[in-house]
């Protein structure tokens, strides 16, 4: 998959995050491959890094790519707003549907909601949250991998 420049400074944006608030989001390499109108995929390379002693890929690795895909959305959108909201997750649920063997690629479709959500979160003053399902295919097969939900929550601070 070609990135283009503005998927290169996405990746660049969420490198940097990670190495100032979050090492392990660093650590396991992610890539942006889309974030547009429709989708948030996020790709984690199976490596040495991420690989576990089974050769596939890690929980915690499958767990950082399926936060990051669903967050992205919410960090970007918190950004142009230039106001000051806490963006966490709640709680996760995963299903893991088949041993991560290569490159996974987490895919989030929910992007006008978040975006939906990051403005209530600004206007209401309150906490709101919200569930965000997240798919994990392998990069190469197109085998799903796993399925998740995670509860976004955001709350707009002073």
């Amino acid at each position: 998959l070609k990135m283009n420049i503005e998927m290169l400074k996405t990746t660049a944006w969420v490198n940097l995050f990670g190495l100032l608030k979050i090492p392990l989001i660093l650590f396991i390499s992610p890539r942006v491959i889309r974030l547009d109108e429709k989708v948030c995929e996020i790709k984690v390379p199976l490596n040495y890094r991420t690989k576990n002693h089974l050769g596939s890929m890690y929980f915690g690795a499958l767990a950082i790519g399926a936060d990051l895909s669903g967050a992205l959305i919410g960090m970007k959108e918190i950004q142009k707003s230039k106001k000051k909201v806490s963006l966490v997750f709640k709680d996760m649920r995963g299903n893991f549907l088949k041993r991560a063997t290569e490159d996974i690629i987490f895919y989030c479709d929910q992007v006008a909601e978040v975006k939906n959500l990051v403005a209530e979160a600004i206007e209401k003053k309150e906490r709101v949250e919200m569930e965000i399902p997240i798919t994990a295919k392998m990069a190469k097969s197109g085998d799903l991998a796993a399925e998740f939900v995670l509860t976004l929550s955001l709350k707009a601070r002073e």
